[in-house]
């Protein structure tokens, strides 16, 4: 049976954030991820965690920047990662440190690197020499604190430009980088618009052991799983049957939106899967 995430960055947002590990353990979840932990203490962090019984699975390195306030900068001023970006190593180089950090405070094993966007004018083919090299430099770091890198393909419709949209691309990156420790997190939601045929993928990928994490949202309007075009029910089957053990992120905005319980009102597509 899947395992399932709570995404904190995602759900129950009508809680100040420190709350939502609460309102995860209390619906039931036994693990959570976010976007990203460092505008919070790691002692905050870690002493939610242990409240509440909850395994931290999953968050991303800095989209660009190197403490708190930056790394917060950097995303609201619609950075989306530095790994195909040449010239900006070192500030790459500083977050992953950081990540790592928060890795091993957190114990968390997995920790997606945003690939970036593609600057105006240049071609995927242009950034590619950078994103392999960054990579090579981030598993090897990662490999001394046991942790797995993930890169994500994300749809050009929620994420203009982004660097990495194809399933086959990434795996492409993995055979570059011949790192052990870099996997895929491949977001079922993100792969259907880009691309669909999700359960062809999901059985050409599961078996290489090389998908470090999946992903999941209804399509196209990221809502709960049983709503849109996507057959859940008989995707996580597949997933099962294919004989995946990781974890399946819940990253999608309850259709009840910010409304006080709209998320724990929407998990009714959940209960088979308890």
């Amino acid at each position: 049976m899947p395992r399932f995430a709570a995404n904190l960055s995602f759900l129950y947002t009508e809680l100040p954030f420190l709350d939502r590990f609460e309102a995860a353990a209390r619906d039931g979840f036994c693990a959570v991820e976010y976007l990203f932990p460092y505008a919070w203490l790691q002692r905050e962090l870690v002493a939610r965690l242990q409240a509440n019984g909850l395994q931290q699975v999953l968050f991303n390195a800095p989209p660009g920047g190197v403490d708190a306030d930056s790394i917060a900068r950097a995303w609201d001023t619609g950075q989306r990662g530095l790994a195909c970006l040449p010239g900006r190593e070192a500030e790459f180089r500083q977050g992953v440190h950081l990540a790592l950090d928060y890795c091993a405070a957190l114990s968390c094993q997995r920790l997606h690197v945003m690939s970036g966007l593609l600057p105006k004018g240049l071609a995927r083919e242009d950034q590619l020499g950078a994103m392999v090299a960054n990579l090579t430099w981030a598993c090897e770091q990662a490999k001394r604190s046991g942790v797995t890198l993930l890169i994500e393909p994300i749809n050009l419709r929620d994420m203009p430009d982004y660097f990495l949209n194809r399933q086959d691309h990434a795996h492409e990156i993995l055979d570059a980088v011949a790192a052990p420790n870099l996997q895929v997190q491949m977001d079922l939601y993100h792969c259907q618009v880009t691309e669909g045929d999700v359960a062809t993928k999901l059985r050409r990928y599961l078996p290489t052991g090389r998908i470090g994490h999946i992903q999941i949202a209804g399509v196209p309007d990221r809502h709960e799983p049983d709503t849109g075009e996507l057959n859940y029910p008989y995707l996580f089957q597949l997933i099962d049957e294919l004989g995946y053990g990781g974890w399946v992120g819940c990253e999608y905005r309850p259709a009840r939106g910010t409304q006080s319980g709209g998320t724990s009102a929407g998990l009714g597509w959940l209960a088979p899967w308890r």
